[in-house]
């Protein structure tokens, strides 16, 4: 039978090692104490997380830029907040936008407005995300994918606090803060001049790099418990207690989607739950993830090279696959990409657009491949 831990008894212990205060075991903050004692909804103890923290306490009170870098799922949004909650503008306006889930011929007129007549379907005028956020700040995120010709009008009302809408001529004045999150590496984008260096320099005057949840792991077991609790309470699941083993599982695995992905598999095993203690198994390793980091290569490679082509399957069986290599499959697809786009590698239409990797990535992966570098960049 497997071990179980009681959530009384593991939210006592953590709240005599961690910072953070906890209140009917959340592990959440009290508003009042944001800025003396923490942050709200920000769950963690681990140095990694504590650092982070620290640069938020530094940067608030100011009001310069901050670049939030960080993979998916690790809470750039939050962080965000943070920053304006601790701020002078923590009265003012929080005003989210993200780049990416907005149309590229839309956007201008979301970030700065337009006036009455400034394109089709413009019956009136509209008032933009920096006049709404005049007084508090502004969240950019996935600011990687703005388009580039929205570039310098961006790095203008950043730089000089004024922009004219979208067929105006009158020019308003913005006391704005802005804040970017991404997830993607910018400085290869500047390299790919897919990102213009100048708003690039701009925007990272205080940069803070995110730590994925594999890196803290020690921050698990809480957010474990803060998200049990919670959707517990919410699904109206009367859960006591959490499996030891079910736990511990959880603790070793690489959460490939970080504090998001962690928080919506405990949701569907609170779902799934049907007495008292927590349990269920775990999702499956994912195995592809932006620019392909370093755990999902070595996951990938385990799970297919290492394995010498057998999988494991119900009750220890094993199938041996007759399939080629990762290496193999890799090397297959990127040469008849390269034979589709002529050799070109990089630019439009190239071979790194066609794959969605950079195309210093793409070098790499081909060197490392053995694939002759007779195309043409």
């Amino acid at each position: 039978m497997a071990a179980q831990t009681s959530w009384a008894s593991e939210a006592l212990a953590a709240d005599h090692t961690a910072s953070f205060e906890f209140e009917d075991m959340t592990s959440a903050l009290d508003s009042n104490e944001l800025c003396s004692n923490g942050l709200p909804r920000i769950v963690g103890n681990s140095a990694a997380l504590r650092r982070v923290l620290g640069l938020v306490r530094v940067v608030a009170p100011t009001d310069s830029t901050v670049l939030i870098n960080g993979e998916t799922g690790t809470g750039k949004e939050l962080i965000a907040e943070a920053i304006h909650k601790c701020s002078d503008r923590s009265n003012g306006s929080f005003v989210k936008v993200n780049c990416a889930a907005i149309p590229a011929g839309l956007l201008e007129s979301e970030l700065f407005g337009h006036e009455r007549g400034a394109f089709t379907g413009a019956v009136a005028r509209s008032i933009g995300r920096f006049e709404r956020a005049n007084g508090g700040t502004l969240f950019l995120d996935e600011i990687g994918d703005l388009p580039l010709e929205l570039q310098p009008k961006l790095l203008r009302v950043i730089q000089e606090r004024q922009f004219e809408r979208l067929g105006g001529a009158a020019t308003i004045h913005a006391d704005v803060r802005v804040i970017c999150a991404t997830h993607r590496n910018l400085v290869e984008m500047v390299d790919e001049r897919q990102f213009r260096a100048d708003l690039f320099y701009r925007l990272s005057v205080f940069p803070i790099e995110l730590p994925p949840l594999r890196d803290r792991p020690e921050d698990i077991r809480l957010l474990v418990h803060h998200f049990a609790m919670d959707y517990a309470a919410r699904l109206h699941r009367r859960i006591t207690t959490i499996s030891g083993e079910f736990m511990a599982d959880l603790a070793r695995h690489s959460w490939p989607g970080n504090v998001r992905e962690l928080q919506n598999f405990i949701e569907r095993s609170v779902i799934l739950s049907t007495g008292g203690v927590l349990s269920g198994s775990l999702p499956a390793l994912t195995k592809t993830t932006q620019g392909g980091s370093k755990w999902s290569k070595a996951s990938t490679a385990l799970s297919l090279e290492q394995t010498d082509g057998v999988i494991a399957g119900r009750n220890g069986a094993a199938v041996r696959l007759g399939l080629r290599t990762l290496a193999e499959a890799e090397r297959e697809h990127i040469s008849e990409v390269l034979q589709m786009t002529n050799g070109l590698i990089a630019g439009k239409g190239g071979a790194a657009e066609t794959l969605g990797l950079p195309a210093s990535t793409l070098r790499n992966r081909m060197k490392k491949l053995g694939i002759k570098s007779k195309w043409r960049s």
